[in-house]
């Protein structure tokens, strides 16, 4: 019986390589994470868990055998034992008894028997194990046998020899051997697994690299396209996939490749479109760029064609307001109204060649504002002192509200800015309304901000002009272009000088609803804020100051001397900038003021003039009047450092410069 138990252990150890090992390839396209990794996972885990399931299953089998053979054999040995001394046990023959027990463990299946009864027959043989622990004991009892009575001729009620035990048969078996045996058993088992295993990793691991490297390619490939290298390819060839997956992995190896050849075919179509709208782009390009070419010499062409104009309406202009103002004290009753409507048109056409000047001057960014900390409270109260009189006139209540506050900014650009505002909420306020000028806090980017706001009550504006109205000419509610409702250009001046300022200006209107212009400033503290300066001082008579005119225009020269001496001045007019220069050269002549046109005839220059008053005349106040309004001359005039004034000249403006100048002399 023992024989046997190595034959059944090798056939019960045979079984595992039996097991599956191919992995499920429907999984192998995931691409989650990293792809090889899923692949591998999901190849290995199956076959693992397969693996061990089997053989831990044919190890169980294998034990459970070895451990019923183990017991049947020994328990077959106390069988024996027993069966053979039921007679010599029965007769009490102790020799007979020991020749059994000794032929027992000549058998070598156990190593110690013990017989017995209850009549003190005890009979061993084989040696006293010291453990236990390595001993398995099996029993057996021992009874006559059928045989040894006729059971047949037994009288009714009679008991059967066999049925009572007479003794107890005790065999030993040592399960060092049985041990060991099922030790060999579980390490070859585990040997199977890791074997099964180490096959499933490498077979699994071969097919994942396999699927990955194609599928990297075509990855690396759709990054590529997506960072605009569109002359980037797959470059897979379906007969490296095949001959690496063999048949199992034909049907995939075809997918990756067709997919592949899918992403080349997309990528040459990109690149064919890129190079299609490249071209489209550099066409466009230079259909651009020769456009804005011509757009910047027509913008070039139109300001040379404004300064010129400018120049050449100021001349007359100029001229005009000169001999309109020198007739208008003269003029008789019935003349009178007719130079008063020629002075005020003179007037307006002065103020809108002053607005061209001032977009010009902006344009040309020769102004440089005078950032001040600037209290709200002084600045609305000089608005107010300016447009009360036109809010009582057009019966509109003008309410102001600068809670304390106080700004940094250029406090005359900033009047200008507001005061248009203001003017601008007047006009179209309706009668009874009221136009609200209100300050208030605000977080801005850069810390604490102060929101300027001019509200009015009136028609508002529809949001389709709201994009438009700070556009030079326009305006929503003139369309006659009376000249008396301005010329559509203080909102585009605001405009570029909030721009100077560091801001801009919003607007937030809807028909019937009023309109709300804002502005955003830096906050200053109101403690550290400046006084505005003070009003100028009144106008003095200018009896005995001594002014050279100097001009080409005969027409100007003559204006200018009548104005002037009808002031009380001492008038010298000079024609050409040399006999300018020579005059102020002689050391006879003192003069106080020098006033010079920038072009004169010829090549004449009336910086040449300035530059000489200052030279040989340096009390003298130097003053150069020009109609010219380009930007570099502007520039120029910035650069010298020279006072301009802007042809037309307004007689109350030449008045006050000249009383200023009188005030230094005698100071």
């Amino acid at each position: 019986m023992s024989a046997k138990l190595p034959s059944e252990g090798r056939r019960a150890d045979a079984s595992p390589p039996l097991q599956p090992t191919a992995p499920a390839p429907t999984p192998t396209l995931l691409v989650r994470g990293n792809l090889q990794r899923d692949l591998f996972r999901l190849g290995v885990v199956p076959c693992a868990a397969v693996a061990l399931a089997l053989t831990g299953w044919f190890t169980h089998s294998r034990l459970q055998t070895l451990e019923a053979a183990f017991d049947a054999e020994g328990q077959a040995v106390a069988r024996q034992v027993a069966a053979m001394s039921d007679l010599s046990l029965y007769a009490g023959d102790l020799p007979a008894l020991q020749n059994v027990a000794n032929a027992a463990l000549r058998g070598g299946q156990v190593m110690r028997v013990e017989i017995s009864n209850s009549a003190g027959v005890y009979v061993t043989a084989g040696p006293k194990a010291s453990s236990l622990a390595q001993l398995r004991m099996f029993t057996s009892p021992v009874t006559l046998r059928e045989a040894s009575r006729a059971s047949a001729f037994a009288p009714a009620g009679s008991t059967a020899a066999g049925e009572t035990p007479i003794g107890l048969v005790q065999t030993f078996r040592d399960t060092t051997a049985y041990a060991r045996e099922r030790s060999r058993s579980l390490i070859a088992s585990i040997g199977i697994a890791l074997v099964a295993l180490l096959a499933a990793w490498a077979s699994v691991r071969h097919m994942a690299r396999t699927v990955a490297r194609p599928l990297r390619r075509v990855s690396r490939t759709v990054a590529a396209l997506q960072a605009g290298h569109f002359e980037a390819r797959c470059d897979v060839a379906e007969g490296d996939s095949r001959a690496s997956t063999g048949n199992s992995g034909k049907g995939r190896a075809h997918e990756l490749t067709v997919l592949a050849h899918d992403i080349d075919r997309l990528a040459e179509r990109l690149q064919r479109n890129r190079q299609i709208s490249e071209e489209r782009v550099r066409e466009a390009t230079a259909v651009a760029l020769q456009r804005m070419a011509e757009a910047e010499q027509a913008a070039l062409s139109r300001a040379r064609f404004l300064a010129a104009a400018s120049h050449d309406l100021r001349q007359p202009l100029h001229a005009m307001g000169l001999f309109i103002d020198g007739l208008l004290p003269g003029a008789s009753p019935a003349q009178r109204p007719a130079v008063l409507r020629l002075q005020e048109s003179t007037e307006f056409m002065g103020v809108l060649l002053d607005d061209l000047l001032e977009i010009s001057r902006l344009d040309a960014q020769v102004l440089t504002p005078a950032i001040t900390k600037v209290p709200l409270a002084a600045l609305f109260d000089q608005l107010d002192a300016q447009h009360a009189a036109t809010a009582v006139e057009t019966h509109v209540r003008l309410r102001w509200s600068d809670r304390g506050l106080a700004v940094r900014s250029d406090a005359a650009l900033l009047q200008r800015i507001v005061g248009n505002l203001v003017a601008n909420a007047l006009r179209h306020a309706p009668a009874g309304g009221t136009v609200l000028v209100a300050a208030r806090r605000a977080r801005g980017k850069n810390g604490d901000s102060v929101r300027i706001e001019v509200r009015d009550n009136g028609i508002g504006i529809a949001p389709i002009h709201q994009g438009r109205i700070f556009e030079e000419f326009y305006q929503v509610a003139n369309t006659e272009r009376d000249r008396r409702r301005g010329f559509g250009l203080g909102l585009a001046i605001c405009a570029r000088i909030a721009a100077l300022l560091g801001t801009r200006i919003t607007v937030r209107s809807a028909l019937q609803a009023g309109s709300t212009f804002a502005l955003t400033l830096p906050a200053a503290h109101p403690a550290e804020a400046t006084a505005p300066e003070p009003a100028p001082m009144a106008l003095t008579p200018l009896a005995g100051l001594h002014c050279m005119v100097v001009d080409d225009d005969p027409a100007i020269l003559d204006g200018s001397r009548a104005l002037l001496e009808q002031w009380g001045c001492q008038v010298e007019c000079v024609a050409t900038g040399a006999e300018a220069i020579a005059r102020l050269g002689t050391g006879d002549l003192h003069f106080d003021a020098v006033l010079c046109d920038l072009q004169l005839a010829g090549d004449g220059d009336g910086m040449d003039v300035i530059d000489a008053a200052r030279r040989l005349q340096p009390d003298a106040l130097a003053v150069l009047v020009s109609g010219a309004t380009g930007p570099e001359v502007l520039q120029r005039l910035r650069h010298g450092g020279v006072m301009l004034l802007t042809k037309p000249v307004a007689p109350a403006k030449l008045r006050a410069l000249l009383t200023t100048r009188r005030h230094a002399h005698a100071a």
